[in-house]
């Protein structure tokens, strides 16, 4: 069944395609959330003269996500999560996760959903991720997880044992004052 598209529906086109569902998708998906239209001769002849606009629409969002990839692509966000030994997560990052890190850390808002991750990421380290960001247009970014709680664990080590030579040290302190006497 031929159908033309209202919106952006991912893997079939944009607003004003004319693209081929199958019947039972276009019936009791696309018409009634209002994501596509029966392509029947009035609605295409509508269509024809809204592609002017449509155009325009579609330059003004193409613009938009060339932008966003420009301020995201090659950035680094970190997400912080709980880290095992040996580098294992508890969990895993989700893309929630990712959105909000990069809301929080970059100031730019994405859907969690234009986040493409071919695996679940369980480990800590760096991790390569694509944002979907306009039909072709994607951008990567790379996740640091887990960074600020190993540099945290390490410097929690660092001070434990800072004080344990203290206390050492007063140990000795105290020894050699009982011995003195």
């Amino acid at each position: 069944m031929k159908v033309i598209l209202t919106g952006e529906l991912r893997g079939k086109g944009g607003e004003g395609d004319i693209v081929d569902v199958a019947q039972g998708y276009a019936e009791n998906f696309l018409f009634p959330k209002r994501m596509a239209l029966p392509a029947t001769p009035g609605n295409i002849k509508q269509l024809e003269e809204r592609r002017h606009n449509i155009a325009k629409r579609e330059e003004k969002r193409i613009a938009d996500a060339e932008a966003i990839k420009a301020s995201l692509d090659g950035k680094s966000v970190t997400v912080e999560v709980r880290v095992g030994e040996e580098g294992q997560l508890f969990g895993s990052v989700t893309s929630a996760m990712i959105a909000d890190a990069v809301s929080e850390q970059l100031e730019v808002e994405i859907d969690r959903k234009r986040i493409e991750r071919s695996a679940a990421i369980k480990t800590a380290g760096t991790h390569a991720v694509v944002i979907n960001l306009y039909r072709d247009i994607e951008a990567t970014i790379n996740v640091l997880v887990g960074a600020d709680i190993a540099a945290a664990e390490a410097e929690a080590e660092v001070e434990e044992v800072a004080e344990d030579a203290v206390e050492t040290t007063e140990v000795e302190a105290e020894a050699e004052a009982t011995d003195a006497e």
